[in-house]
């Protein structure tokens, strides 16, 4: 089979997943002249560098006809084998569980989410204290596919790549969605996209936390003026110890920039620029 003996590891990561996401293997009509199956993926005029940046991870498959904003292949024996793995006898889709342990090659998480995810950003107010934090997940839409296939891919994806998901319920498709809701791992996660697609800056939206969270931020700002907005992730709740805050203040009257002193500390840029805030007002610093 061309899938397992000639694809490369990255390759059968982002073609599986591209097939579970946005793509599809065409079926082939009684009467047709087609010998082979053959993929089709449709996107937006927004997303062509991607989908270019796909093309030339598969470019002895994959071509792009910009006319109908598809990328495309011809019709191959590879996705006639491929074929029976991803549909049933009434063409339906389904997430394929004896090809899945062929794919451990991060790229297969990577293309799913930017596929099929989103960074979803949730905000918790502090009238009090008059701040407004800032929370990240990712949700992975796979609603067309039934909770028991999720359920395995869940499975998959812990087991492979250490990412703990959960299943939400919607009111579409079979009724539930994949998530990512531990902050350490939607962090961690993002800075993997980030680095393996930095060059695909048409996407960032989607990778980019500190773009993201600077759009929110101007947003809330905005409507609340006074209010200051920080990023809330598993660190931010953490003391900071008497040898972190010696260090940092230290750090600080060496001129390191916030952004330095967070990586020194192993901690959020936004939980050091609150502490400083918080050391300056009690004369500290």
């Amino acid at each position: 089979m061309e899938f397992l003996n000639v694809l490369n590891n990255k390759e059968k990561g982002i073609l599986l997943a591209s097939i579970i996401g946005d793509g599809e293997i065409t079926k082939i009509y009684k009467g047709s002249r087609r010998k082979n199956n053959s993929y089709r993926e449709h996107f937006s005029p927004k997303q062509l560098e991607y989908r270019m940046w796909k093309c030339e991870q598969l470019s002895n498959y994959l071509y792009i006809t910009n006319r109908s904003q598809t990328l495309r292949s011809k019709s191959l024996p590879l996705f006639t084998d491929l074929y029976p793995y991803f549909y049933d006898k009434d063409g339906l889709k389904h997430i394929p569980p004896k090809l899945l342990e062929h794919c451990t090659s991060i790229y297969f998480l990577i293309v799913l989410y930017l596929d099929d995810g989103s960074l979803i950003l949730s905000k918790r107010i502090n009238k009090r204290k008059k701040l407004i934090y800032l929370m990240p997940s990712i949700a992975f839409y796979l609603q067309c596919y039934r909770k028991d296939e999720l359920e395995i891919l869940q499975k998959f994806i812990l087991q492979t790549f250490q990412y703990e998901l959960k299943l939400n319920k919607r009111n579409d498709g079979y009724g539930y969605i994949l998530k990512m809701t531990k902050t350490r791992d939607v962090y961690k996660f993002l800075n993997t996209v980030k680095k393996a697609m930095h060059h695909c800056r048409s996407m960032k939206y989607k990778f980019d936390w500190e773009y993201r969270f600077h759009i929110e931020k101007e947003k809330l700002q905005a409507l609340y003026p006074d209010y200051h907005v920080i990023e809330s992730n598993s660190t931010r709740f953490k003391n900071y110890t008497n040898e972190e805050i010696t260090k940092l203040i230290a750090l600080k009257q060496l001129a390191y920039t916030d952004d330095e002193i967070a990586k020194e500390l192993g901690r959020s840029y936004w939980s050091i620029v609150y502490k400083i805030k918080e050391l300056r007002k009690n004369g500290l610093l």
